[in-house]
């Protein structure tokens, strides 16, 4: 499942200028992935990082300079509740969105997201206004 992710990623957004991946916690697996493949940085982020290498923010006090410029961003798993921050923030600097919830969760949105079945993977995404 990870490494269809990890490929739907690649094929879609491998001459992004930047990539930012919301709320990482423990689990890296995704932006390693990428960062193997694609010659950018992917940036990470959490409210309590967890490695040297994610960068400490809040989604729903965002600096907006992480995100500037990023062709998508994308959270795994993240709770509920951040959607619509992810979404406001996506709109704001222009990216596109992915949302990969846990399979039982409901995406906490007004607005429709797109859901995506790509190989065994599944998520939902928002593309740029």
């Amino acid at each position: 499942m990870w490494n269809d992710f990890i490929q739907y990623i690649i094929n879609n957004y491998n001459h992004a200028p930047k990539i930012v991946e919301v709320a990482v916690g423990n689990f890296l697996e995704v932006a390693f992935g990428l960062n193997k493949h694609l010659k950018l940085n992917i940036i990470m982020t959490d409210i309590k990082p967890s490695h040297t290498k994610i960068i400490q923010d809040d989604i729903s006090l965002p600096n907006l300079k992480i995100y500037k410029n990023a062709s998508l961003i994308y959270s795994i798993r993240p709770p509920e509740e951040l959607h619509p921050h992810l979404i406001k923030v996506a709109d704001k600097v222009g990216s596109n969105l992915i949302i990969k919830p846990l399979s039982t969760d409901y995406i906490n949105s007004q607005r429709k997201l797109e859901l995506i079945n790509y190989k065994k993977t599944f998520f939902y995404m928002l593309k740029k206004i």
